[in-house]
């Protein structure tokens, strides 16, 4: 076992722990933290955290990412929590902090980051092999897509929501995942997850529409009726593929790929 030590995000260091005991907030990391073998030391995760579906059905549910039930967290008896800068609001983070030993912060903002993430479990918990396994893997998908045909670079507006209507900026996971195949999300204002009107200037600014089926369930039915409504290619795009860091982000690299060649 590593004596080293593992820094998060946050630039908290953590030691190897064997034997933790781990509640997760974040639902693409309780699928990577099963995909490492870790599903038995996992004692919580959120109502959200539904891959893997046959390994996640015997965790306890504790909540949502936002809203947790923290005497059902005390009662779980955990070592450690997997919380996120993006999906989990700080003062619940502080809440739990009074009882729970190590807080683990995670912020992966781009493709590449998953290779720090992956190692930064994978050696916290004791799953180092599993994790450079996944790594190698990763990187030779990351070369698949370098290398595979696209298309000319576009402006995308990547919806997330509607009623009111809200995309992403430049600086977020979802938008350096785009950047992959050459595709910029519009810089709209308005923090991480601007709202937007669809006016004329808007308009002028894209190439098309990418409407994501998460969290907002966007269907081909709205993707249908809003091309014809602005005249625009609108594409329904798997949401998960796009923005869950973690494991998943292999099978979105290969994902990349398939919209490349749209």
């Amino acid at each position: 076992m590593s004596s080293m030590s593992f820094i998060d995000a946050i630039g908290t260091a953590h030691a190897a722990a064997p034997q933790a005991r781990i509640v997760s907030l974040v639902p693409s990391i309780t699928e990577l933290l099963c995909d490492l073998g870790l599903a038995g030391q996992l004692v919580g995760r959120t109502g959200f955290c539904i891959h893997p579906a046959a390994l996640v059905a015997a965790v306890p549910k504790v909540g949502g990412t936002k809203d947790v039930n923290l005497e059902k967290i005390r009662r779980l008896a955990p070592t450690h929590l997997v919380v996120n800068i993006d999906e989990n609001e700080k003062p619940t983070v502080a809440a739990l902090a009074e009882f729970i030993p190590h807080i683990v912060v995670t912020h992966p903002n781009t493709p590449f980051d998953n290779l720090a993430l992956v190692r930064l479990l994978g050696g916290i918990f004791c799953a180092e092999d599993r994790a450079e396994a996944w790594c190698a893997d990763f990187a030779a998908e990351y070369a698949a897509l370098q290398a595979a045909p696209r298309g000319p670079a576009q402006t995308m507006l990547y919806c997330i929501w509607q009623d009111p209507w809200m995309s992403v900026s430049a600086d977020t996971y979802i938008a350096n995942m785009l950047a992959q195949l050459g595709w910029s999300v519009p810089a709209l204002g308005g923090g991480r997850y601007p709202r937007f009107d669809w006016s004329p200037a808007l308009l002028e600014q894209i190439d098309g529409v990418l409407l994501s089926s998460e969290p907002y369930r966007f269907t081909e039915a709205h993707a249908d009726a809003l091309e014809k409504q602005i005249g625009k290619p609108v594409l329904l795009v798997d949401g998960e593929m796009l923005s869950w860091y973690g494991t998943r982000a292999l099978r979105g690299l290969r994902y990349l790929r398939q919209l490349a060649q749209n």
